[in-house]
């Protein structure tokens, strides 16, 4: 589940595993830009890590 919203002005996204996820995964552009930037590394580490 994705949603969008705002902190502080600036946009968010929110992942939660579901509707019931007490512990959402958010954050903003910058760490987005960070994300997508090793998201090569982060697939290499979800794959020796399973």
């Amino acid at each position: 589940m994705v949603e969008r919203s705002e902190f502080q002005g600036k946009p968010v996204i929110i992942l939660r595993r579901n509707e019931q996820d007490r512990y959402p995964f958010s954050f903003g552009l910058s760490k987005a830009r960070l994300i997508l930037e090793n998201i090569e590394e982060i697939k290499k580490f979800v794959k020796e890590n399973e």
